[in-house]
């Protein structure tokens, strides 16, 4: 293993991993529905706890709230469909998409391992070009971090395809498991379907990455602009207020079909910016689940405040 992906999740794990497992508190599983159809055991409810897994009849007879465990929840077997397209090396500041995708499966491989459970990876360009199977322990998450890290031919100039990655999947993971798709969704158009096929089968989160950039043009003068997928090259003046106003118009309008795109699929949407701290976005992620099964198993009081800030699946 390389010495950089060793210092690299020895950072991680002093500065987030252990961060991250004293907040959630050991909860990290309300990440994931991961809901298996084996019953394990029936314990006492606990605060979080989701109240569709109640068992009614045993909390009638124990007149306490009991709650269903299930094996899925106890064995999670992750995969990391990885998105490594030209257009994620991008990044205004000091941190690029890159980066962010790295730390992000740095972190949650670590996280899952941690508890015994398997992670695997698949990694895309402009065609799959690796596949690492799921396994469990530290060294595998360091063989997973290694391959991410290591130099890649430059793929062709052609706009990705994220739909391939999103089938290939579908034949790649055999059993039921949670699914990451971590990238920046910068892609040709028709991949909800196929991701739509992927959650039917398991629990797919979309990881999406974006820098403010993309979204917001500051007065930076006359620049070059470059597709990062296509190689085309624009000249614009961001002086020109209408030229930013009209970019911004497109970044809202390509935000607004995203989500619907999520929605479509059944998905929810983890996004994480390059400027953004990783720890407060997955937190942020996880309130916004148990916010999500609360109102959906009627555990939110009337008046509580609506859930609009919840992106992807409703």
């Amino acid at each position: 293993m390389s010495r950089l992906a060793e210092q690299l999740l020895r950072r991680l794990e002093f500065t987030v991993v252990r961060r991250l497992d004293g907040l959630l508190h050991g909860d990290y599983r309300t990440l994931f529905r991961g809901q298996g159809l084996d019953l394990a055991d029936l314990r006492e409810y606990q605060y979080h706890d989701d109240v569709r897994h109640i068992d009614w009849n045993v909390t009638a007879r124990q007149q306490t709230p009991y709650v269903r465990d299930f094996y899925e929840d106890r064995d999670v077997n992750a995969w990391f469909l990885l998105d490594l397209s030209p257009s994620i090396d991008f990044g205004s500041g000091q941190v690029t998409k890159r980066s962010v995708s790295v730390d992000f499966v740095t972190v949650m491989a670590r996280l899952l391992t941690r508890h015994g459970n398997r992670v695997g990876g698949v990694f895309y360009s402009d065609r799959i070009d690796r596949v690492i199977p799921s396994r469990g322990g530290r060294r595998h998450v360091l063989h997973l971090v290694n391959t991410m890290l290591a130099p890649r031919a430059v793929p062709t100039k052609v706009t990705t395809d994220l739909s391939t990655l999103l089938k290939s999947a579908l034949q790649i993971v055999p059993r039921r498991s949670l699914i990451f798709i971590v990238s920046d969704f910068l892609c040709q158009p028709g991949w909800s379907a196929a991701m739509r096929s992927l959650s039917h089968r398991h629990e797919v989160i979309g990881v999406r990455l974006y820098d403010p950039l993309e979204m917001s043009l500051p007065n930076l003068g006359m620049v070059v602009m470059e597709d990062a997928e296509t190689g085309e090259q624009l000249f614009v003046d961001t002086r020109d207020a209408g030229f930013r106003r009209r970019f911004e118009q497109q970044a809202d309008a390509r935000e607004d079909q995203l989500r619907i795109e999520f929605a479509q699929a059944g998905v929810d949407a983890l996004e994480i910016a390059t400027d953004e701290p990783l720890v407060e976005a997955i937190v942020r992620f996880t309130e916004m689940r148990k916010l999500r099964g609360r109102l959906a198993g009627g555990g939110v009081r009337s008046g509580a405040g609506p859930a609009s800030h919840l992106v992807g699946a409703s």
